[in-house]
């Protein structure tokens, strides 16, 4: 049995799902433990191309059990559109490919609402929310104001709680924002609509996993975001609301003392920022532009048009740190191929000082990046599937990374396709021997 977690190592949006749908054939399970549908995993495989949200990337492989675990902030009516969808292209989902955790907290429309309301009273002083509900749902989950996923099959108890809750939610919209107010019987509604049907997949996930580990299954973790949106350690304020490195993977999972063995930190090969703060390497006019489209950086939930910055050796040289990573892959090398010359931020100057150590978030707005250049390789290697076969100058710069990271660069991805990747399959052997001898 091995474990794994697939984790994004920068601001998100590094291509986590394309890895999760290459490595599922060897994992008997997927689990996502954290956040919700506030951001989209990019799918391309044979059977087409998808945009997940709340559903593990894990769902096209045949015979993958998926698991949405208790930290997940489990929004029904999303989940339900979601299902559908992939549903009406021929997937099949059933309650032996998807487990929903009973100890999962419900997202309500409401929590949408009060996000939009919240972005729209901060005005220019907003966080950059995708505004799915996500920060007011966690912080009702803190105060205990949310309702649990297996609360659904004890019909009499959760009317009362719901009932309670819908009070206070009503009190809050109305007091606080003077915003349109939930009826019981919209509620009912929504609940008959989108929470039912969910019920035939809800069940006690962590007893699953924890049966599923004695008996020798191998298990895929699926982090949404990446290290630099973390909750307790990302760019502060402007960091989602849940928790999104390794260490959160037993709480969120309902898995205590789970092991993993292998940490695949995904990095893209240039740097990417959905919402708002600090962006320390961002690039604009003309060459943003150009690279943007090249990359297609348009956000998979919102449609958001990305922040484009240079690679950025500072912030994922921490993000391998807070994530512990073991390996890394690289994703989007290809998009690079028409540059000349590749631009890369290799420390920050804070204060007039030079620093390559990712600095407190209230130093971020002062922090300029050292761009340094490195030679591009100009021709299409999208087609490339060994190491050796890459130009030079590409293999250069997947070294430089790999020093300026400190971690091995194992997957090299050239295309969004499930097979448009390289795996250099000793590639962490080497590395230990390289830099313990």
């Amino acid at each position: 049995m091995s474990n794994r977690a697939i984790v994004g190592i920068n601001w998100g949006d590094e291509g986590k799902g394309r890895m999760v749908d290459l490595m599922t054939e060897s994992y008997d399970i997927v689990v996502r433990y954290q956040g919700g549908g506030n951001a989209g995993h990019t799918v391309v495989n044979e059977k087409g191309k998808f945009a997940l949200h709340l559903l593990p990337s894990g769902i096209f492989r045949d015979g993958a059990v998926n698991v949405l675990g208790d930290g997940v902030a489990l929004d029904p009516e999303n989940l339900y559109v979601e299902m559908e969808d992939i549903r009406s292209k021929g997937i099949s989902i059933t309650p032996d490919s998807l487990k929903i955790s009973s100890w999962a907290s419900l997202l309500f429309p409401w929590h949408r609402d009060l996000d939009a309301l919240e972005e729209a009273r901060l005005a220019d002083g907003k966080y950059g929310s995708t505004k799915q509900g996500i920060a007011p749902f966690y912080a009702d989950r803190s105060r205990k104001k949310t309702i649990l996923a297996g609360e659904l099959f004890y019909p009499e108890a959760f009317r009362k709680h719901l009932r309670q809750i819908l009070e206070w939610e009503n009190l809050t919209l109305e007091k606080e924002y003077g915003a349109k107010t939930y009826s019981e019987e919209e509620v009912d509604k929504w609940v008959s609509d989108y929470c039912e049907p969910m019920k035939p997949f809800i069940c006690d996930t962590g007893k699953y996993l924890l049966a599923a580990q004695k008996e020798g299954k191998s298990i895929l973790f699926e982090a949404q975001l990446g290290a630099l949106r973390d909750l307790d350690r990302g760019i502060w304020p402007f960091t989602t609301s849940s928790n999104t490195t390794t260490s959160y993977i037993a709480i969120g999972a309902g898995m205590p003392g789970v092991v993993i063995d292998d940490v695949t930190g995904v990095v893209k090969a240039y740097s990417t920022c959905v919402g708002e703060g600090p962006f320390v390497s961002e690039m604009s006019g003309p060459e943003a532009e150009k690279l943007r489209e090249e990359g297609a950086e348009y956000g998979a939930k919102t449609g958001r048009a990305r922040r484009i910055g240079a690679y950025d050796c500072v912030a994922t040289r921490h993000g391998v740190i807070r994530q512990a990573a073991t390996e890394i892959a690289l994703t989007k090398l290809d998009v690079l191929s028409y540059m000349d010359r590749i631009p890369v931020c290799t420390a920050y100057k804070v204060d007039g000082e030079l620093t390559d150590e990712f600095p407190f978030p209230s130093a971020l707005d002062s922090a300029e990046p050292v761009i340094e250049y490195l030679e591009g390789w100009k021709c299409d290697i999208s087609s490339v599937r060994n190491w050796e076969d890459l130009p030079k100058e590409a293999r250069d710069y997947v070294s430089f990374i790999e020093e300026s990271a400190g971690c091995p660069v194992v997957y090299v991805s050239v295309g969004p396709e499930r097979d448009s990747i390289i795996i250099r399959e000793n590639r962490k052997e080497e590395w230990l021997s390289e830099h313990n001898s």
